[in-house]
């Protein structure tokens, strides 16, 4: 096994791309750059505390090294930087953003292909504004669980190597109420093929920068797309497509599992079709397509659970748009979305027949699958256990699923049991269980789950975000010595609880 020092680092990011002159530095507007040089800020008193040993792995690393991966020095071959890119923020045009926590360590070469390592919670860059670039324990807790959780549920993401403690304490205002309270301080690695997003290619084209336009295209399709070109419409137009349907797939794999990003902003899309930015995200718990867990989205709730699609697609138009200047014929573009569509759809019937444990999807279950997001919502029912129990549903009777309702007085029988007769009939009463065993997941990382993990951590013990990290790898397997713990409902407690039901920004 390797250490840092050992791996085969690259930065072809900083020699195929204009970066900033000026090393570090406040912040401030940084034109016709795609990235800025910084140095991660060391950790006093850095402690791994988490640590995924299929990406030490896969990178053929050795655990350890936590001053690094908390700040510390670079070892050689890292050349740390922050990238520069823009974004829509819920719908409005915010310009320049870029990496204001977040700092790339380099690239690794590995067996299985490049990535790029990238601390989150390491320090200030010129893209901070007038934050400290600082994470703490519980966000930390959060996106290391849950990117390593999303990897084992199936679903496009980026990944944790490791979680280290800094040592000090961060001044954060949780809920942006005044309420501004001193935390622990703590540092993500996450892996990616990169750290490109939508909002990396909108930044240039906003400005009339073509030039750096251009020269991000070519290294992105070079490095990321090799079977692709940016030599003329017809080659951006296919690169494009392929962005829009690793896209569809990510987003009809969100709907799968009942996750919620919170937070869908062009600047969290990445461009290889990957959840990134783990934030004021959450899982459905009763099953409601009009919840979303951030507290800044509650007016409009732009980016609730069953919106998603349509703002993924909402976002691709506006990478199109960022597009336009390199097309001869930039109408071609509406090629695109029309692939988007098609592709979510496609995704979107599959996962309904898994689900459901069809063996196709026909144009006649669309009423089945109406029906039955209808009836989910007509009282609180806990989508992840309601679909879980379906797969060993051995008759068309609501008795056996009672478990998942949050109050069984209140139970449309009737109506259940009129579904699930049409269903079975559908099925002949012989439904694909192999395939819905693999679409339904047993345990997802539930909003209540990690503010347990963060609960305890906040104390100094770790072990059940050890046991939570453990339990999810392997979602759709029978635990039976987890199931009392893990396999229940929402508990009351968390109805309303900061971290549970309500999430910010900063979460």
């Amino acid at each position: 096994m390797a250490t840092l020092e050992s791996l085969t680092w690259l930065n072809r990011f900083l020699d195929d791309t204009p970066g900033d002159s000026e090393f570090g530095g406040a912040s401030r507007q940084v034109p016709h750059a795609c990235w800025s040089r910084v140095h991660p800020s060391p950790a006093p008193h850095p402690e791994l505390i988490l640590w995924s040993q299929e990406m030490a792995h896969m990178l053929n690393l050795e655990r350890g090294q936590a001053e690094t991966l908390a700040g510390g020095t670079p070892v050689p071959g890292m050349d740390p930087y922050a990238q520069r890119y823009g974004g829509h923020q819920f719908g409005n045009w915010a310009g320049q953003l870029g990496d204001g926590r977040a700092i790339t360590l380099g690239e690794v070469e590995t067996e299985t292909g490049v990535v790029e390592l990238q601390l989150k919670g390491a320090g200030k860059t010129p893209y901070s504004r007038f934050a400290d670039g600082k994470a703490v324990l519980r966000s930390s807790i959060r996106e290391f669980l849950c990117s390593e959780a999303m990897h084992h549920l199936g679903v496009p993401t980026t990944r944790a190597l490791s979680l280290v403690s800094t040592g000090e304490q961060i001044l954060r205002d949780m809920m942006y109420d005044g309420n501004r309270a001193y935390e622990q301080g703590a540092v993500v690695c996450r892996v990616a093929p990169s750290f490109l997003r939508f909002g990396s290619f909108q930044i240039h084209s906003s400005t009339g920068d073509v030039e750096t336009l251009q020269t991000l295209v070519k290294h992105a399709i070079q490095h990321h797309f090799p079977t692709h070109s940016s030599d003329d419409d017809d080659g951006l137009v296919r690169w494009l497509n392929q962005i829009a349907q690793d896209t569809a797939l990510m987003v009809s794999h969100w709907m799968r599992v009942g996750f919620v990003h919170g937070v869908m902003n062009t600047d969290n899309m990445s461009l290889h079709g990957l959840t990134i930015d783990y934030g004021p995200y959450g899982w459905l718990e009763d099953y409601n397509p009009g919840w979303t867990p951030n507290t800044t989205d509650n007016s409009t709730r732009r980016y609730r659970y069953g919106q998603q699609p349509q703002i993924a697609a909402w976002n691709l138009a506006r990478l199109l748009e960022a597009m336009v200047p390199l097309m001869d014929e930039p109408e071609r573009l509406h090629e695109v979305l029309t692939a988007y569509t098609d592709c979510f759809d496609m995704h979107h019937n599959r996962m309904w027949a898994e689900k459901l444990g069809l063996d196709t999807f026909a144009k006649q279950d669309e009423e089945l699958v109406r029906t039955l997001n209808s009836l989910l919502q007509e009282v609180e029912t806990d989508m992840t256990l309601f679909f879980r129990l379906l797969c060993s549903l051995q008759s068309p009777d609501i008795s056996a699923l009672r478990f998942a309702f949050y109050d069984e007085s209140t139970i449309p029988e009737q109506a259940w049991n009129e579904w699930l007769s049409s269903w079975w009939t559908r099925i002949a009463g012989q439904p694909n269980r192999e395939v819905m065993l693999q679409a339904n997941p047993k345990y997802v990382l539930r909003n209540w789950m990690a503010q347990l993990a963060i609960d305890a951590a906040e104390k100094g013990d770790f072990s059940v975000c050890e046991s939570l990290h453990e339990l999810l790898l392997n979602p759709y397997d029978e635990q039976p010595e987890q199931e009392e713990e893990w396999f229940q409902k929402r508990p009351e407690w968390a109805r309303h609880r900061v971290g549970c039901s309500m999430l910010s920004c900063s979460s």
